[in-house]
């Protein structure tokens, strides 16, 4: 039985894998917060939105379109074999057989077990990186930020933890009930509050208030998912929710003290 901790071994499978596979194979060889003047700092730093890529980078190639494919759905037959006997009942071996690839090949997917059931959030690691990154002219980082969560509560999207259809809250579950996995999810939001110190423009201060931000959007995705998964409904949920929201962004404009309180 592969528990969760297995990594990646040596060596090379021969066992039967998907075409995607084979071409991709044959093309490649929690936060202290700081006083409001360290926000403002990194805010300034990255004033200037940045450029956005030329029109000739946005098509994806066929490759790319079918790793893609390929990761998706050795994960998403991961996670329903997760959901229906549990993370830990479930070896690689039995994921590598269901997807029809040899165990090598998905390690060379997947360096861990835990991340064939966080793939979907690998897919979103750089999000508030880019919402910074292309934020409206004139609008600050922080404001970027706000208006996107908002925007996510609204369209209950998951990542906000306001959403109550059937399998998202039953994936939340496998995933706060599984200790390997939360911390897994940990490296995941590490690697988030990197590229958004990046897009903050680098150095102490912008670290400092990516790890501020990124906390606070945990917290409130799970404050909602704790309170729907007690029973309440997403629209009983919203309303409380968007003032949670405010309230955070509030304080990270503020910090916890006002200027100039000793």
């Amino acid at each position: 039985m592969v528990m969760s901790g297995e990594k990646a071994g040596g060596g090379n499978g021969n066992g039967s894998v998907a075409g995607a596979v084979e071409e991709e194979r044959a093309g490649v060889s929690a936060s202290t917060q700081v006083p409001a003047s360290a926000l403002a700092r990194a805010s300034a730093q990255a004033q200037a939105p940045t450029q956005a890529p030329a029109p000739t980078q946005a098509r994806v190639s066929l490759r790319e379109r079918k790793k893609q494919l390929t990761y998706r759905a050795i994960s998403d037959a991961a996670v329903a074999m997760f959901l229906e006997r549990g993370f830990d009942k479930v070896s690689v071996a039995e994921v590598a057989a269901a997807a029809d690839i040899s165990k090598p090949t998905l390690f060379r997917y997947f360096p861990a077990k835990e991340d064939l059931a966080l793939h979907r959030f690998a897919d979103r690691e750089d999000e508030a990186a880019r919402v910074v990154g292309g934020r409206a002219p004139g609008a600050s980082p922080l404001e970027a930020l706000r208006r996107h969560f908002l925007a996510g509560l609204d369209r209950r999207d998951p990542a906000t933890g306001l959403c109550d259809a059937h399998q998202v809250l039953a994936f939340h579950r496998l995933l706060y009930g599984t200790p390997s996995l939360v911390a897994r999810l940990y490296a995941y939001q590490g690697r988030s509050e990197a590229a958004l110190a990046r897009a903050l423009g680098g150095g102490v201060t912008a670290r400092l208030a990516a790890g501020q931000v990124i906390a606070v959007l945990r917290i409130l995705a799970e404050e909602n998912w704790r309170r729907i998964d007690a029973g309440e409904s997403a629209d009983r949920v919203y309303a409380g929710a968007v003032q949670a929201a405010e309230e955070a962004f509030v304080q990270l404009r503020s910090g916890l003290e006002p200027e100039g309180r000793g």
